[in-house]
């Protein structure tokens, strides 16, 4: 069984902050009359996703994207897209919650570059560089963060922490 720590790796406030910074970087890289075309990678960056969009002040098209595993020990990768656009041509911003291995990442972007898009950039939260597996761009990070298992903003530990405003880490029971 595992609790929550009783520390909070970063502050709501920390993130909120960070998000406007990512949200004016996305912005400097989009020409001024450019459309974003965004997908939100479910479940874990919805409240991300929903944040960063509301705070890029540029014409945004929002569709979202689940991945399935076949197996937890890096099985195949089905991807399920849900958005009302077509990638051909636009400008997609793929928005994670956490970038770990780069196995998944690199397949998503895989998948999305054989779609033909104009400009294809990642903007995540999170990143657990000591444990990549293989090289992954990402042009917009958030935060580094250790090798925990991190709960709240929208990641969670078994559905739970989700609604946490900051991010913390779940430690096993004693």
């Amino acid at each position: 069984m595992r609790r929550l720590a009783d520390e909070i790796l970063i502050p709501a406030e920390t993130i909120a902050s960070r998000v406007v910074e990512l949200a004016r970087e996305i912005e400097r890289e989009t020409p001024p009359d450019g459309e974003i075309a965004a997908l939100i990678v479910l479940k874990g960056a919805f409240v991300f996703g929903a944040d960063l969009l509301r705070a890029i002040r540029r014409p945004t098209r929002v569709g979202f994207l689940e991945i399935h595993r076949q197996s937890d020990d890096g099985g195949e990768v089905e991807f399920v897209f849900t958005h009302p656009f077509p990638i051909e041509g636009r400008d997609v911003l793929v928005i994670e919650d956490i970038l770990d291995t780069g196995v998944t990442m690199n397949a998503l972007l895989d998948r999305l570059r054989a779609r033909r898009p104009a400009r294809l950039r990642t903007a995540v939260l999170l990143d657990k560089r000591s444990r990549r597996q293989v090289e992954c761009p990402v042009e917009h990070v958030g935060f580094e963060i250790p090798d925990r298992w991190v709960v709240g903003y929208g990641l969670d530990d078994d559905e739970l922490y989700r609604n946490l405003p900051g991010i913390g880490w779940v430690v096993e029971n004693p």
